[in-house]
């Protein structure tokens, strides 16, 4: 049985988490919409939903499943997370599955990946051959597409069809590697500076309730 207060500690550090990690993407939802307020395709106007669609021809551009046929999400390619520093712009939203979006997740949220420098080619490149057994993304995969030889020239495929999208916009071609090079560094400070502050002001808090209680006794 766990100890009642160790559970209690762990939920608060994951609450503080929490809140540090949705701070990031407002962070990154309004750096999105200052770097792209004058790019001729906005993100999520009718055209940029219909080049989509019309590139994955309305697919999964991870499994290929038809989306009229499943539930499907909006889907950023480098997921907008501090380690990903993904932004809501043209050329990084598509539209998955949601069984896919919640699979690339994992990818997403290592602080370093070994299979590919991003985390969506990252997630397509689990072929079997480079993780261990246990991978889940590795058996995610095996699930969709048993046959070996199939899965690993489907997700090469996938992956060339995805980069190919991507190239069709200049405007984020030109900011993302500077973006890349600054983003982490810029994000991990504004997690740490959130978590710091949420830690600060719960003491504080704290301590004031427990005067103010002492007092009225």
């Amino acid at each position: 049985m766990k100890d009642p207060t160790s559970v209690l500690r762990s939920a608060t550090r994951r609450a503080k988490s929490d809140v540090a990690n949705k701070l990031v993407s407002m962070f990154l939802h309004e750096l999105s919409r200052s770097i792209s307020q004058n790019w001729k395709i906005k993100v999520d106007g009718p055209e940029y939903g219909s080049l989509v669609r019309q590139c994955f021809e309305n697919r999964c551009p991870y499994c290929l499943c038809g989306l009229a046929e499943t539930t499907h999400v909006n889907e950023h390619l480098d997921g907008m997370n501090r380690y990903r520093a993904g932004l809501h712009v043209p050329g990084n939203v598509l539209v998955a599955c949601r069984k896919c979006n919640g699979e690339k997740r994992r990818d997403d949220q290592q602080k370093v990946l070994s299979l590919a420098p991003s985390g969506w080619a990252s997630f397509l490149s689990h072929d079997s051959e480079s993780c261990p057994s246990a991978c889940n993304t590795c058996l995610y995969w095996k699930s969709v597409w048993p046959d070996p030889a199939d899965r690993k020239a489907i997700m090469r495929e996938n992956l060339e069809r995805i980069q190919r999208f991507r190239d069709q916009f200049a405007e984020f071609r030109a900011i993302q590697p500077a973006l890349m090079e600054t983003l982490p560094l810029v994000l991990t400070k504004l997690y740490s500076d959130c978590q710091a502050f949420a830690e600060s002001e719960i003491r504080l808090t704290l301590e004031r309730l427990s005067k103010e209680s002492l007092v009225r006794n």
